[in-house]
């Protein structure tokens, strides 16, 4: 898809500088579940950077509330930063669903991104200057939320100037590649999941079967370096 952008001459442009171009796309990755999976992506988007031009650029939305990952780990802050490095943004992805109480409730919710992109900001040493909503209540995306010196990724702005595109559950709703190719749309609004996407082509059923089965060495790396020979308790061998 990105060599499709390119070949298209869409520019890459993010949620600040968009209007610099007269032809552009905004490459919006929300990290749900694995920032593994976002840093692989980040990597091949600065690879083809580096091996064609001018560059792609995308915003990363970190979940501070996040069952998959800890985004405070120490391993995790450096990948976070690593994606920094080559040449994107991290922003927040904000659930709501982790406020039961607040939940629909505009003012509330504000509150509660404010204090979330400070917690960020604070933890990666970086500013977090815009936000993304994780499946939010209908009430809160009608309410258009402004926030003093946060760019708001669901502001009507970009699906109103925009053509906005998701691949929720690795299913796209329009053509996406047909959409790109009539170039019908000066100004396109992408959102993917780094998750879904693999070096060699899977089924969704198997991209969720490897991310279930990976936990397991996952968590004995983790043991492995806090308890002392952990091989002799258990080997490696027999994490399923």
């Amino acid at each position: 898809m990105i060599e499709r952008l390119r070949g298209h001459s869409y520019q890459f442009a993010n949620y600040f500088d968009w209007q610099n171009y007269s032809k552009c796309v905004i490459l919006r990755h929300d990290i749900d579940t694995s920032i593994d999976k976002a840093v692989e992506l980040a990597k091949y988007e600065n690879m083809v950077k580096n091996g064609i031009g001018d560059g792609v650029k995308s915003t990363y939305y970190v979940l501070l509330t996040s069952n998959f990952y800890n985004v405070f780990s120490a391993d995790n802050l450096c990948k976070l930063k690593q994606i920094v490095s080559y040449g994107h943004t991290l922003g927040l992805h904000f659930d709501e669903m982790a406020y039961k109480d607040e939940v629909g409730d505009p003012l509330a919710i504000r509150e509660k991104i404010e204090k979330e992109c400070s917690v960020l900001t604070d933890a990666l040493d970086l500013p977090i200057k815009t936000f993304s909503f994780h499946r939010p209540s209908k009430e809160i995306l009608d309410a258009q939320i402004e926030i003093e010196g946060l760019v708001n990724s669901y502001a009507s702005t970009f699906f109103k100037d925009f053509k906005y595109l998701s691949d929720s559950r690795r299913r796209w709703r329009e053509p996406v590649d047909e959409i790109i190719e009539s170039e019908q749309y000066p100004r396109l609004h992408i959102l993917t999941h780094a998750f879904w996407y693999q070096q060699r082509e899977e089924d969704i059923g198997q991209t969720i079967s490897n991310f279930v089965n990976a936990a397991g060495s996952q968590r004995y790396a983790a043991l492995k370096e806090n308890i002392t020979d952990l091989s002799s308790i258990m080997e490696e061998s027999e994490v399923r």
